[in-house]
């Protein structure tokens, strides 16, 4: 995990230095991979200080706090305990969707180019068909479900409007969604 403090208008202590990297440190424990966390760290008119934290998880979440007190030891914990809390909730809500078995009986795969098939050219060919049950759910459920597969897209019916919709990557890594309209 790296850990990089941003100061604006603060002068940081070796003493607080050491305070954010031991706490934040201990935020390993939720993360396989290598990390990045920033802290920025600011102080206005020499009575609000301000601790931001910002982790960037794989998948595109973006998790962060701010805390604003008149003591920046005491805007730094309660930042931490704000990610903390944050992580556990999103750690939970990914664990909940794959313990309620939400991919189960989600692909059938049929017509898989065979041997005969190998030779062709066509790229206009259909090649493969899948098929999978929709289930009505939320937009950030669709999305979620897309990054934890790994595509591109993700077809799902909106619960909200009841029509079948699809969620994309754009280039840009934002999402895109396609909604039908009726007429």
């Amino acid at each position: 995990m790296r850990i990089i403090i941003h100061q604006k208008g603060t002068v940081i202590t070796t003493s607080l230095r050491d305070r954010i990297e031991k706490k934040i440190g201990k935020l390993d424990r939720f993360f396989e991979d290598d990390i990045e966390v920033i802290v920025r760290l600011s102080e206005e008119r020499s009575v609000r200080n301000i601790a931001e934290i910002t982790i960037d998880l794989k998948g595109g979440t973006v998790l962060r706090v701010e805390e604003v007190s008149t003591d920046m030891g005491m805007s730094v914990d309660k930042a931490i305990e704000k990610i903390v809390r944050q992580l556990r909730r999103h750690r939970t809500k990914l664990e909940k969707r794959l313990r309620v078995g939400a991919f189960d009986n989600q692909v059938d795969f049929e017509g898989e180019a065979g041997a005969e098939d190998a030779g062709s050219n066509d790229s206009d060919e259909l090649v493969r068909v899948k098929r999978f049950e929709l289930k009505p759910m939320a937009v950030e459920d669709a999305i979620s479900h897309m990054d934890l597969l790994g595509h591109s897209f993700f077809l799902f019916v909106d619960a909200q409007t009841n029509t079948t919709c699809v969620v994309y990557r754009r280039r840009d890594g934002k999402i895109g969604m396609l909604q039908p309209t009726n007429g």
